[in-house]
């Protein structure tokens, strides 16, 4: 399985140009760690940082089940991947998806992680710290990493095939074990690189062996074959969609048909709540910062809906797009219009919710960053990949185009987040400045967008 993902991969984007990938992910988080250096972060702050983000990784890796085989049809066509061939090989299902979750851990523990914890090595020989810091890092991101995947799979497995009530349960059992006074850190591989003890190391690792075990115990390769799936009010939900041409209610239909549902885009920004929660506060107890949640939060939400754009266009194959009487640059505005009426309510949901623990100074200004930040993802994105955003996880000079762009605007406002405690109105003024420019820069790339792809895929 390795050898042939690494193969697909190099074969999709260039020997060469994945090849230097690593390079890429390595040069892009020594940057990040310096400038997190250069603000006054110190190592404990970034390490922790660096865990929260790659279990946010691993729970989206994780999402395998909320892809479905009627995702992969629609994508692949009439194909049999290797992890779902139990129905023509003498090998079971369970079998099979563990060593795909087996595969993904090492492979993207090397492709991944080995560049983020090398990058680290010069923050961490700065301060002090040897190489077994470094290489306790690389071991505890891959835990963390498992511990997302097998979470997601595990959540999934409850929701999907198991029933809402099977789900409350775990919630409740994890409300219990927080509530019991036991601090969950240390259940988690974070726990072992802070205090690396035996008993650590055990208590940190062992509950994502279990959480891996019981997501693949519970997890079933579910597929409709009466090609329906229930939307209610979705239905007229897109069909209130301005919409000339009828692609933008089709995208959400169809994202609502689709495994998982549009409930999918709830989660992915869920996940995204929760890592700004935890890595703020984080922040706040190893550092002397008081981060601004709101700018914090805004931004988050917003570059959370890169994932939703993926899903919106993995039905699509661009030459296709050719062959129907609408221009490319008319498809990118039902794109458009598709991905906002699924990412604004779902954000904007979120930011009400955060009501229970923000002020509503701060909730206001997550509430007017995250539209800004939001448009400006799907214009840099519909620019840079087309209808294809998918390729930017793997192609190294997209991926560094792609990055670099995101990095004018989230680099500013995190910083601005992080700087509220020596100026907080000129922060937060300047922040909210920001998002608005950005937002004007995405509407202007996903308007020029289309009439580039249009020459590309002409040409």
């Amino acid at each position: 399985m390795i050898e042939e993902e690494w193969r697909l991969h190099a074969d999709l984007f260039g020997g060469r140009r994945f090849g230097a990938f690593p390079a890429g992910v390595a040069i892009i988080a020594a940057g990040s760690f310096w400038l997190l250096s250069a603000v006054g972060t110190d190592t404990a702050a970034i390490a922790a940082g660096l865990h929260v983000l790659v279990g946010f990784f691993g729970l989206q890796v994780g999402t395998i089940g909320l892809v479905g085989r009627d995702a992969m049809r629609d994508v692949l066509g009439d194909v049999t991947l290797l992890v779902f061939s139990s129905r023509t090989l003498p090998v079971s299902w369970r079998r099979l998806l563990a060593t795909f979750v087996l595969k993904d851990l090492l492979y993207y523990s090397g492709l991944f992680l080995a560049p983020i914890a090398l990058a680290y090595a010069p923050v961490a020989l700065a301060t002090g710290d040897g190489v077994l810091a470094v290489l306790s890092l690389w071991v505890t991101l891959a835990g963390t990493f498992a511990l997302g995947v097998s979470l997601s799979l595990a959540l999934v497995g409850l929701a999907s095939y198991h029933g809402t009530v099977a789900l409350a349960a775990a919630g409740l059992a994890a409300a219990a074990v927080v509530f019991s006074g036991v601090d969950p850190v240390v259940l988690t591989p974070y726990g072992a690189f802070v205090d690396p003890t035996l008993g650590t190391v055990v208590a940190g690792f062992v509950p994502a062996v279990l959480v891996a075990i019981v997501g693949i115990a519970l997890f079933e390769p579910v597929e409709r074959t009466d090609g329906s799936q229930r939307i209610g009010p979705l239905s007229s939900y897109a069909r209130a969609i301005p919409d000339d041409t009828g692609i933008a209610r089709r995208t959400v239909l169809s994202v609502a048909r689709s495994s998982g549902s549009v409930w999918k885009v709830a989660f992915s920004m869920g996940v995204l709540v929760v890592v700004v929660v935890v890595l703020l506060s984080e922040l706040a107890r190893v550092t002397v910062l008081e981060p601004h949640f709101g700018l914090a939060l805004g931004t988050f939400l917003g570059l959370g809906g890169f994932t939703t754009h993926a899903w919106l266009t993995q039905f699509e194959d661009p030459q296709e797009m050719l062959r129907y009487p609408v221009s490319i640059e008319q498809v990118f505005a039902s794109k458009r219009r598709a991905y906002l009426a699924l990412v604004l309510p779902a954000g904007l949901a979120y930011v009400l919710v955060a009501a229970v623990w923000l002020p509503l100074g701060e909730l206001a200004v997550a509430a007017v960053v995250f539209p800004g930040v939001a448009v400006y993802v799907f214009g840099l994105t519909a620019y840079v990949a087309g209808l294809s955003p998918t390729e930017l996880l793997f192609d190294t000079p997209l991926f560094a185009a792609f990055g670099a762009g995101l990095a004018v605007v989230a680099v500013p406002l995190l910083v601005a987040a992080l700087a509220t405690t020596a100026a907080p109105t000129l922060t937060v003024a300047i922040g909210i400045g920001i998002a608005a420019l950005a937002g004007l820069v995405g509407v202007v790339l996903a308007r020029r967008a289309g009439p580039r792809w249009e020459r590309r895929l002409r040409g």
